[in-house]
């Protein structure tokens, strides 16, 4: 392994991709870009209980769908795979033996009932509930015969009992814990399978792993991580931890407020470039005041420097705002075939392209959400239906002499403009004496079924000369 910056993204497969979780790949993205280092996707998956059926390939899938390519990862073999560490294990036997020979680690053989009535007696006591380290003191001799008896065992960490440690964070800058604080973790389960802490150290160590990029959920880990270090004789990697993403309301954003999950959002029809813009600016500070970025413009903006202690809110409404931006600014035939599951859920037929596209152009103007298009575009494809209301005005005299204006001026020539369109309009009100709310309220119902909308240009340009005609001959028939 070279001194190139190697950092990784390394989630469990426990559900959907988290949008803090998708926060955490992008900054690991953007500093491996920005450095030209390698970005490397791990999957922690040695916890079976909480295991997802299809969730790994579920976040493969969505960090790729959104543009996070990864460089080294489960179907990017590198050079120190394999990427699932549930494929690691026979790795880490040869670790925790070498930290049990170390007098590092140590065998609890504490049973589940134990470990429970020892945490009330200590909130009963007032006192934080952390392991006692009674197995501790357990001596060799007494280890051996308990193995051999086929007693169940965890293995945990030896943590010091006194003193404190201090070590720097690229976010928090200094920060110290006292010991007694940090419990004897468990490093190998009963299952055999790791813990996160070892697995994790030690595969952040043989993959050569720089830069450790994670939430702020995971500070209070790190006096045992690089205790583990320590024991190893191994360099630590640098550290950021990143702050928490919370609610309006200030507390810790879960799914209890709304939605968490990456995908929930695409769902919905938010843009994967409005996604990544909006978390990227969720604890990290560009220069001055802009706020919208493309993922190459982040690649070449991106400081870790930058990145803020403060919690961030996660403000839907300025996600809202962000994601109708690139509605209306990305490539049309992008936003088109972006928009196209949300037609056939309808059951809209939009084989019609050129139709397709000029919806397509006019709804993008007033969604903040590719699953608005649909109400912005159903009434240039559906039957018109009208309520008591709508046809009292429909059947009023004086739209009624509108629409048969409208049929025999139309069907004078093929060919309209929006020039054309609008010197329609305007002889329209002159030669019927009609205008305002009068006018322009009848002509919508009739085309489009509501009372506001669209320029007549605009509507006339999706639904074709002959489409108009026939909607306007349908409401002089409207009995």
């Amino acid at each position: 392994m070279n001194s190139e910056i190697r950092v990784r993204f390394a989630p469990s497969p426990t559900g959907f991709l988290h949008v803090g979780g998708l926060r955490t790949a992008l900054y690991d993205y953007l500093y491996a870009r920005k450095t030209a280092g390698k970005f490397i996707l791990r999957i922690e998956d040695t916890d079976r209980t909480r295991f997802v059926e299809g969730a790994a390939e579920n976040l493969i899938q969505t960090l790729k769908y959104v543009g996070l390519e990864f460089d080294e990862g489960p179907d990017k073999e590198g050079e120190v795979g394999p990427y699932y560490q549930s494929l690691r294990t026979e790795i880490y036997k040869k670790y925790i033996d070498e930290l049990i020979e170390k007098d590092a680690a140590y065998y609890c053989f504490c049973s589940t009932e134990d470990l429970d009535k020892m945490r009330e007696e200590q909130k009963a006591k007032g006192i934080d509930p952390k392991y006692d380290g009674r197995c501790r003191k357990l001596s060799k001799e007494e280890r051996a015969k308990r193995i051999d008896e086929g007693n169940p065992f965890v293995i945990r960490l030896k943590v010091p009992q006194e003193g404190e440690i201090t070590f720097y964070d690229i976010v928090r800058e200094k920060v110290t814990f006292p010991w007694k604080m940090v419990d004897d973790q468990v490093l190998i389960k009963s299952d055999g399978f790791p813990t996160y802490h070892l697995a994790n150290v030690v595969d952040d160590h043989l993959m050569g792993i720089t830069h450790v990029i994670r939430g702020e959920e995971w500070l209070s880990s790190v006096p045992k991580h690089l205790l583990l270090y320590e024991k190893f004789g191994w360099k630590p990697p640098k550290m950021a931890h990143l702050p928490l993403l919370l609610n309006p309301d200030k507390s810790k954003l879960s799914k209890r407020q709304g939605d968490v999950a990456v995908e929930d959002y695409l769902t919905k029809g938010y843009l994967p470039e409005a996604l990544l813009n909006f978390v990227a600016i969720l604890g990290w500070h560009p220069k001055g005041d802009r706020e919208l970025f493309t993922l190459q413009e982040l690649e070449k903006e991106f400081s870790m420097k930058r990145i803020t202690k403060a919690g961030a809110v996660f403000d839907v409404e300025k996600l809202n705002w962000m994601n109708g931006h690139y509605i209306r600014s990305l490539d049309l035939i992008y936003i088109a075939e972006k928009s196209k599951p949300f037609f056939e859920k309808a059951g809209i037929d939009i084989t019609d392209k050129d139709k397709y596209l000029k919806v397509i152009a006019n709804a993008r103007m007033r969604v903040s959400k590719l699953s608005d298009i649909i109400e912005q575009s159903k009434m240039y494809y559906l039957d018109m239906e009208f309520n008591e209301e709508a046809k009292k005005i429909i059947l009023d005299e004086n739209s009624q002499n509108i629409y048969q204006y409208w049929i025999d001026e139309l069907q004078k020539k093929e060919n309209w403009s929006k020039e054309d369109i609008l010197e329609l309009q305007k002889e329209t009100m002159e030669n019927l004496k009609i205008k305002g709310k009068s006018f322009f309220v009848p002509i919508r119902l009739a085309l489009i079924g509501a009372e506001h909308g669209p320029d007549f240009p605009a509507i006339i340009n999706i639904l074709g000369r002959e489409e108009t005609i026939k909607r306007f001959s349908k409401v002089l028939d409207l009995s």
